[in-house]
């Protein structure tokens, strides 16, 4: 039988080990088949699981105005939210459970619940009243359920080398992507080099991924509003376009992915650092200017005859759309939010530059920030700190709902895009003061060199 010999930097985290041992590490063929096949298992549920999210994530606005008409976008933003508090829950809980059991236990029970969950959300049209509520509840117990993504991660850490993560990990993400757009390891004890994990790089790291993770839940939880704002879409064209558009997204993150999987030897931290300034200039591309302001909705009882209306020395036409004789509700930007009668209009190319930025700087610094973090760990059970960065992940999809929702519908994208742009800038400068804290547990501690 053939057998890899492997150093410290090829060694899996789980892999076989001789006690006593500080040489080559010896994997026989069948174990390294074993846990490759495995991994790929791994890789095959995170995509089933992204397509769920991406099917629903689109269509949740016009849903939720179609079953309750009592929810505004400021709900939205509670909505979205709700789904990431769920997870930052569980992902402690389903983390801790994988360290002292079979991770094939929470993955069961995970997947078990957000089916559960998925047919509550479908039939939330049904009860009489408060349908809002139902699906406030659904969408939490679909984000509980998706707390396995640490079990998921973890095991990928474990089972892997320093040499084989970075490529790994890329692939957890690439097959995370591709959602959007359409067993067992060895368990013998593992030696555990001597050295304290370094705490300020773990913050760090937690709080870098919180702000990834903010960022693109912002970005993606607007997209609906502010189309059907900017350029009076209808609910139906919102879903179809911005589904497109997201799908795109998927597409350019895959080829990012496998484009980090060529550039690695650049090294995590710069590719992070790079994807952070590409996303602040996406942000910075979003401010809106020039003299075109978006159409205002304006629901005139009496005739369908078009008034004008002055706001200082602007002069801005109110409409009643014809669609909504046809029951697809107003479109253009609400007369109710103030700002929508003196802000400039976000062009449509002005968006798809911000969008394809985006689109690439956030799947840089995803994968980036959870690669570092799990070297930085080294070689020791990593469920725990797995569940933590998850759980900072969600609460990074809790807040940055609510906070752009608030935001959006109070001031405009003006102040809600130059705020964001104000804390991709302060994320850059922490990056900068602690980027040299960010290497792996084993250069830390002099086990090999970077």
């Amino acid at each position: 039988m053939a057998s890899f010999g492997v150093g410290a930097e090829q060694e899996p985290l789980l892999g076989d080990h001789t006690p006593g041992s500080r040489g080559d590490i010896i994997e026989t063929e069948e174990h390294y088949k074993s846990r490759w096949r495995s991994i790929r298992i791994l890789y095959f549920t995170m995509f089933l699981s992204s397509v769920g999210f991406s099917i629903v994530i689109m269509s949740i606005w016009p849903y939720l105005q179609k079953i309750d008409q009592t929810a505004d976008a400021s709900f939205l933003g509670w909505v979205i939210a709700t789904f990431s508090l769920g997870q930052m829950a569980a992902s402690p809980l389903f983390g801790l459970w994988s360290n002292y059991r079979p991770r094939k236990e929470p993955l069961i029970v995970s997947i078990f619940i957000s089916v559960a969950a998925n047919c509550l959300y479908a039939y939330v049209h049904l009860p009489p009243s408060h349908n809002k509520y139902y699906m406030l509840v659904a969408r939490g117990l679909v984000g509980f359920g998706a707390g396995n993504v640490a079990v998921i991660r973890s095991y990928i850490a474990g089972a892997t080398s320093l040499q084989e993560r970075t490529s790994a990990m890329a692939n957890t993400s690439a097959c995370q992507a591709l959602g959007f757009i359409l067993g067992p390891v060895s368990t013998d004890e593992v030696q555990v080099p001597q050295g304290n994990i370094d705490q300020v790089a773990v913050v760090a790291t937690n709080v870098l991924f919180f702000v990834v993770l903010f960022i693109f839940a912002l970005f993606e939880t607007i997209v609906t509003p502010l189309t059907m704002d900017m350029y009076a879409w209808t609910r139906e064209q919102a879903v179809l376009y911005d589904g497109i558009i997201l799908a795109a997204l998927g597409v350019e993150a895959v080829i990012i992915f496998m484009g980090i999987k060529l550039v690695s030897k650049i090294g995590e931290r710069a590719i992070l650092l790079g994807g952070l300034i590409v996303v602040w200039v996406g942000f910075f591309i979003l401010l809106p200017w020039g003299n075109q302001f978006p159409k205002i909705q304006w629901e005139d009882l009496h005739n369908n005859s078009i008034p004008n209306t002055t706001f200082g020395e602007i002069i801005i036409t109110l409409w009643k759309s014809p669609r909504e004789d046809h029951n697809e509700g107003p479109t253009g930007c609400p007369f109710e939010q103030a700002w929508c009668l003196y802000t400039p209009m976000i062009h449509l190319a002005q968006f798809l530059i911000a969008a394809v930025l985006v689109g690439i700087g956030y799947p840089s610094c995803n994968v980036m920030s959870y690669t570092l973090y799990s070297k930085i760990l080294g070689p020791k059970p990593q469920g725990v700190y797995m569940g933590w960065l998850t759980a900072s992940g969600s609460a990074a999809r809790i807040l940055g709902p609510v906070f752009i929702s608030q935001v959006y519908t109070a001031w405009g994208p003006r102040w809600a895009f130059s705020l964001v742009c104000g804390l991709v800038l302060l994320t850059i400068t922490l990056l900068g003061v602690v980027y040299k804290r960010l290497i792996a547990f084993s250069v830390r501690h002099g086990g090999i060199q970077e």
